[in-house]
C-alpha cells in the first residue's frame, strides 16, 4: 500500500491557529428542539429567509439579557472577563480556498440593531461572493500566507481580550442544515456557540397528542470558565422561545422588529 503524506494545505492554517486557541476552553454542551411551524410559515409568506438570519436576530434579542454571557475569557494566573455592550456574531463559512475546502468565519457586528432583512443581506453576500471578494477574510487570507510559527504568533497577537470581538465575535453560530444532521457541538472559541441541524418533520406530543411538526435541532456550547450550565440553559430556552414566536403579530409576513432600524 502507497501511502501519501503531504503538507496540510494552507487554506487550513487559520483552522488550525484557531483550534490551539481553543484548547484552553473548558466547553460544555446543551442542546433542545425548536417547534419550526411558526418560522417556516413565516418564510412562505414573505421573503426566504435563511434559518441562519432567523437565528442571528433571535441571539440579538436574547443575548443582551445575559450580559455575563456575551463576554470573552483570558488569563490563567490572572483571569479577566470583557463583557460586550454590542452583540457581534461570528458566523461560519464553507468555502473552497484554491480547491480546499475550509471553514472560515467573519464577524456580523451589532445584530442587536439590525433588521431581519439586513441580516439576510449578509447571508446572501456572504454566500454568493467569490472568497476571494470576500473583505470581511483579509485576515484569513493573510495568515495562510504566514509560515506556521509566525502565523500562530499573529493569530494570538490579533485575539487578545480588548479586542477579540471584532475577529471572533461575542457569540459563534454555526450551521451544518444543508446535511441530515440531527445533533452536533461545536466550540466556536466565544463563551456561547450555537449550533443548528437540518429541520426535519418530527413526532412529536402536543396537547397529549401525537403529530408531526418541523424540528430543528437546537444546540449550545458554553466555556465554564465564564458561566455555569443554570444561565446557559436559561439562555437556550429563551432562543427556542424567541425562535418558536417568529412570525407572532407579524403583518403580511413583515416582523415587528423589521419594520425599522438599520445596522
Amino acid at each position: 500500500m502507497t501511502v501519501e503524506v503531504v503538507p496540510v494545505p494552507a487554506a487550513r492554517r487559520q483552522t488550525l491557529h484557531f483550534l490551539r486557541f481553543a484548547e484552553a476552553a473548558a466547553p460544555v454542551h446543551l442542546d433542545t428542539e425548536v417547534d419550526a411551524t411558526a418560522l417556516l410559515a413565516h418564510r412562505v409568506r414573505g421573503r426566504r429567509y435563511s434559518v441562519v438570519s432567523y437565528a442571528m436576530r433571535a441571539l440579538g434579542e436574547v443575548m443582551p439579557g445575559f450580559p455575563e454571557a456575551n463576554a470573552a475569557f483570558a488569563g490563567s494566573l490572572r483571569p479577566r472577563v470583557a463583557r460586550h455592550a454590542a452583540v457581534d456574531v461570528k458566523l461560519t463559512l464553507d468555502k473552497k480556498v484554491d480547491g480546499t475546502r475550509s471553514v472560515l468565519s467573519v464577524v456580523l457586528p451589532d445584530v442587536d440593531g439590525c433588521t431581519l432583512d439586513h441580516l439576510q443581506n449578509a447571508v446572501e453576500r456572504l454566500r454568493d461572493t467569490p472568497v476571494g471578494e470576500i473583505r470581511e477574510l483579509d485576515g484569513a487570507r493573510a495568515l495562510q500566507k504566514l509560515p506556521l510559527l509566525v502565523g500562530r504568533l499573529a493569530f494570538a497577537l490579533a485575539n487578545r481580550l480588548r479586542g477579540r470581538h471584532t475577529r471572533m465575535g461575542t457569540v459563534a453560530l454555526t450551521s451544518l442544515g444543508h446535511a441530515p444532521v440531527r445533533r452536533f457541538f461545536s466550540h466556536g472559541g466565544t463563551t456561547v456557540t450555537i449550533g443548528l441541524g437540518r429541520i426535519a418533520p418530527t413526532p412529536v406530543v402536543v396537547d397529549g397528542e401525537v403529530v408531526v411538526r418541523p424540528v430543528l435541532p437546537l444546540s449550545l456550547t458554553f466555556d465554564h470558565r465564564v458561566i455555569d450550565g443554570a444561565m446557559a440553559a436559561d439562555l437556550l430556552t429563551a432562543l427556542k422561545t424567541t425562535l418558536e414566536a417568529t412570525g407572532a403579530g407579524d403583518v403580511d409576513g413583515v416582523g415587528a422588529g423589521d419594520r425599522a432600524g438599520t445596522a
